[in-house]
């Protein structure tokens, strides 16, 4: 944009800039439903992907059913995060210390973090958004939240359990406890195209961490299908 004097008039350049070419996306957790999301709605502009615990595009309306007792169990810390209760310990600074390192030692329970290692990773707790983000989304996901408006037709579109048609590879970690049982076959049929499915044993939740070769490899293979 430019301006002619103090007062001018405002005249603005638009450029088209060049479509990026495709890419590979990986990640796990948010990062796994981010991937898969955006495999499903744009996949001209996805390589390949690589998805941690597979096929995470949340329904909301799936998400208020009923789960078996130990699928709850594991995923206590998600209703925790839909009381009152829940918000308070997470706003408070020694709270959620404690609650995230506890969520960590449930996930992975095979990882062994040593205390240096959590205290640099504990500094992204104190960023002010964080607790208000973490509470948002654990409850939009159960539908006791509303979302955007404006990203309604999304919304539309996610409900529908859209397939994902790229090349991908899905890695099912072992110690989990979030991991469905079936190896996989709990969302196989999301994925249509070129597939690889992986179970890393001894491995919980937080696999680019706790296996950073297994990962990578992934990455690489999935580029290649």
């Amino acid at each position: 944009m430019t301006g002619d004097g103090a007062c001018g008039t405002v005249r603005s350049h638009t450029q088209r800039l060049p479509t990026p070419p495709p890419t590979l996306l990986a990640g796990f957790d948010w990062g796994s439903r981010t991937a898969d999301i955006i495999a499903a709605l744009r996949p001209e502009r996805v390589k390949a992907l690589v998805s941690v615990s597979g096929y995470l595009i949340t329904n909301i309306e799936t998400q208020k059913k009923s789960l078996t007792p130990r699928a709850k169990y594991a995923w206590w810390y998600q209703y925790y995060f839909n009381t009152e209760r829940g918000r308070l310990a997470m706003e408070d600074k020694g709270d959620r210390h404690e609650l995230c390192r506890l969520v960590r030692e449930t996930v992975s329970p095979t990882w062994d973090v040593d205390d240096a290692t959590f205290e640099r990773t504990a500094t992204a707790f104190e960023n002010p958004d964080y607790a208000a983000i973490v509470i948002h989304n654990y409850r939009r996901r159960l539908g006791l939240a509303e979302g955007e408006p404006r990203h309604d037709r999304y919304e539309k579109a996610l409900a529908t359990r859209p397939v994902i048609t790229v090349p991908t590879a899905t890695l099912d970690p072992e110690r989990d406890p979030s991991t469905a049982p079936g190896n996989g076959a709990a969302y196989r049929d999301r994925f249509t195209g070129p597939y690889d499915h992986r179970t890393p044993a001894g491995i919980g939740h937080h696999v680019p961490q706790e296996a950073p070769a297994a990962f990578a490899r992934a990455v690489v293979d999935a580029d290649r299908l």
